[in-house]
């Protein structure tokens, strides 16, 4: 008889080898996205960036290295979360990705200059649409939760 430590009656455990649900792949393939452009206004568009990472106590470049690394790692943590479906990073995800939906207000807040814009206008469109996606995910996460369980399928 195999013990497995976290299965419930509302959280089974999958057996090793089992595949990966329309959820994780979501959360996954969002995650990568989010990685790559991120990176890509980091090597094509660095002034985007250069207000945040100007307080650094180190020259722009190495700063701009160290966010990279930074964020490849965080991303590394996020996708062994996910495939191996920790508990704690889908909670955190769902949540980061409902407060997500607050971007939109804000960035029409930039848009329309009744706040300070956190980049140029294209940025400030794109933060605003991943938002909108992200609060996308949330409600997949949650729909496959409430049918499954922690990371079931939506």
């Amino acid at each position: 008889m195999a013990f497995v430590c976290c299965a419930s009656p509302g959280n089974p455990v999958s057996p090793r080898g089992a595949g990966v649900t329309r959820t994780q792949k979501l959360v996954m393939a969002f995650f990568l996205l989010v990685w790559v452009a991120a990176i890509t206004i980091l090597a094509a568009a660095p002034q985007v960036y250069a207000q945040t990472l100007r307080w650094a106590p180190v020259s722009q470049e190495t700063a701009e290295v160290i966010f990279a690394i930074a964020l490849s790692g965080l991303a590394g943590v996020i996708a062994v979360g996910v495939m191996r479906r920790w508990r704690w990073i889908f909670w955190a995800i769902l949540a980061v990705s409902f407060l997500g939906v607050l971007r939109v207000p804000v960035a029409a807040l930039q848009l329309t200059g009744h706040m300070a814009a956190g980049g140029p206008s294209w940025y400030v469109v794109l933060q605003a649409v991943v938002g909108v996606i992200q609060f996308a995910i949330a409600l997949a996460m949650l729909t496959g939760y409430r049918r499954s369980g922690i990371w079931g399928a939506f």
